[in-house]
């Protein structure tokens, strides 16, 4: 059976966006059942979490003594499980794998930069300073994605893997109108989340952070 870490609870602005979405919905995809495991604040610290995962972070993937760190790489070998999510030919799996190493390495980048800037350093002088810049910059990069995706309704021919972790980078920016103004990148992304396996994976998700939220003592 397939076990993948998950935390208990996270603040409400990363609730949805926590990266082991990424492989639910790729199990999903795929129709392989898998197990949850919940991990708190020391959890993620203990030696026995840093041995499978080295920055104590999530996911961890393990099924049948292989343990997997990152979740593009845990996709990545989800997807050669799946006709769903890769493509039979080798042309087009090197393609699909383009793509997913673009969502992660040209596009996931500029968006964190101004989403750290946007929410944990706004009051501070450098990040009002860096902030047009770093907006001017993913701009640039969202706009080339846009004109690759004008008139396609995928990245490459039917949904895959790199469309999976592609809108999973694009749901990042949701406390802004990046996605939102422009059209092309909005429909995709909303194409994408319609996908019942999406919607499977997000409510799982969603469900546990509310079974363990923090009750207010005031």
């Amino acid at each position: 059976m397939i076990t993948i870490s998950a935390f208990k609870w996270v603040p409400p602005f990363a609730q949805g966006l926590v990266r082991d979405l990424r492989v639910r919905w790729a199990l999903e995809e795929a129709g392989l059942p898998y197990e949850v495991r919940l991990i708190g604040p020391d959890d993620k610290s203990s030696k026995d979490y840093r041995a499978k995962q080295p920055f104590g972070q999530v996911p961890v993937f393990e099924e049948d003594g292989l343990t997997l760190f990152e979740s593009g790489a845990i996709v990545h070998y989800i997807a050669g499980r799946s006709e769903v999510l890769m493509p039979p030919d080798a042309g087009s799996q090197a393609r699909v794998t383009a793509w997913l190493f673009a969502a992660l390495n040209s596009i996931e980048p500029m968006i964190t930069n101004l989403v750290q800037i946007d929410l944990f350093y706004a009051d501070q002088e450098w990040a009002k300073l860096r902030r047009p810049g770093a907006l001017e910059a993913v701009t640039k990069r969202l706009v080339a994605l846009s004109a690759c995706l004008e008139g396609r309704d995928y990245l490459e021919g039917g949904f895959t893997v790199a469309d999976l972790l592609m809108t999973t980078v694009l749901r990042i920016p949701r406390h802004t109108d990046l996605i939102a103004s422009m059209p092309v990148l909005d429909r995709y992304r909303q194409r994408c989340e319609t996908r019942p396996a999406f919607q499977k994976a997000l409510s799982a998700q969603l469900e546990t952070f509310a079974a363990n939220a923090p009750v207010d003592k005031k």
